[in-house]
């Protein structure tokens, strides 16, 4: 046990017992949340004209690859929810949606270079009890941030 005391958390959380683990989850999920809501870094979403962009690209093959549910485009971050006919199809339409909004935007502010943040954070929504507790997470995620309208583009879809 000395020898991962020093190692990356992710190398330890395995080693720990179910209960260890479900509340280092709870408490991690708590703090990255409120570091992003804290909105560090650049947080250049909050520009309706870049935010758009993200939006208009999550709604492009609506119906088509995927089927999209409600989404928030906050500052820094986005959260959706969204159907796929695999894990696969979701981790390329994924990608895809990253690489062509980091282009768009860096287009927009003549820039070049990293946008996103390469650790997407995904799961599978097991009961309608589940999908109803992200859809009032997502809703609530701007008001929980401290955002004003205009500041995040916000999706519900009706039903």
């Amino acid at each position: 046990m000395a020898r991962i005391l020093g190692a990356h958390w992710s190398v330890i959380v395995p080693t720990l017992s179910e209960q260890d683990r479900a509340a280092f989850q709870k408490t991690f999920n708590h703090c990255r949340e409120a570091f992003l809501d804290s909105c560090h870094g650049r947080c250049l979403l909050k520009r309706p004209e870049l935010s758009k962009i993200v939006a208009d690209a999550l709604l492009h093959f609506d119906g088509q690859r995927y089927r999209m549910g409600d989404f928030i485009v906050m500052p820094n971050h986005v959260h959706l929810l969204a159907v796929f006919s695999t894990a696969e199809a979701m981790k390329a339409q994924c990608d895809s949606w990253l690489h062509y909004t980091a282009f768009r935007i860096n287009q927009a502010l003549n820039e070049k270079g990293k946008l996103w943040q390469q650790e997407p954070f995904d799961h599978l929504v097991r009961s309608p009890q589940q999908y109803d507790y992200l859809r009032q997470y997502i809703a609530d995620n701007p008001s929980k941030a401290g955002l004003k309208p205009g500041e995040y583009h916000y999706r519900r879809l009706n039903g």
